[in-house]
């Protein structure tokens, strides 16, 4: 259960609500030089850089999705992984337009163990959606927003909506009513309207400004207590 959306006005704004059941997945903050983000324990011991921002204005993030056949995890050497994309895309490993050009020319599938779709955004707030099994779309409008459900092919989801959850259709409201200017407390007032709270709660919400090169973040839903870093 997650939300994240790109607002691109007099400044590229990115924001992200990070919603995980604790008893499943561990987490920590990350703080390096040219990255922050959210780390992930996996089964092979390491944090992995699933979500979060680089010094040069990548930002990637995974949500769960409900799977399909399709988007099945291979380990076949023509299938990349929409998890170790992510994350090269975080760690500028690859350039937007090489996330693009793999979504373009190779098959992308789920994690082996999670199925999960990708928002990857760059400094100039060109947006690419990515659905395993499904595809992708390149989105360079005013906004782009995308929770836990297919946006690309929404009937394969649709079974799977959680009854009351309405977060994309509040954050689409929030964003359709702003023109030009979009400020880092415009994107945590709309973070605040869709947090989560108990099992699957919000655990970090984090907004990044391309103009400050900065990020803000909060844990645990105290919004009252934003932080920032800059690269």
């Amino acid at each position: 259960m997650c939300t994240r959306f790109v607002y691109h006005g007099s400044d590229i704004i990115t924001g992200f609500n990070f919603d995980i059941d604790l008893s499943v997945w561990t987490h920590k903050i990350i703080k390096e030089k040219d990255r922050f983000c959210i780390g992930i324990l996996r089964p092979d011991g390491i944090w992995h850089s699933y979500h979060g921002v680089n010094r040069n204005g990548n930002a990637g993030t995974l949500l769960y999705v409900h799977g399909n056949t399709s988007g099945a995890y291979s380990d076949d050497d023509n299938c990349i992984t929409i998890s170790d994309l992510t994350e090269r895309f975080i760690k500028a490993q690859i350039s937007f337009d090489e996330v693009l050009n793999i979504a373009e020319t190779e098959k992308i599938v789920y994690a082996q163990d999670a199925t999960m779709q990708a928002m990857f955004s760059d400094i100039n707030g060109r947006t690419l959606i990515i659905e395993p099994g499904i595809g992708y779309r390149e989105e360079r409008g005013k906004y782009s927003l995308i929770t836990n459900y297919s946006l690309i092919k929404p009937e394969s989801t649709k079974a799977f909506t959680v009854p009351g959850d309405n977060r994309y259709e509040v954050a689409l409201h929030f964003l359709e009513g702003h023109k030009n200017k979009f400020s880092v407390s415009d994107a945590f007032k709309l973070l605040y309207t869709v947090r989560q709270v108990g099992e699957w709660g919000t655990r970090v919400s984090f907004v990044y400004s391309a103009n400050e090169g900065a990020v803000y973040y909060t844990e645990n839903n105290d919004f009252g207590n934003i932080r920032r870093i800059t690269f």
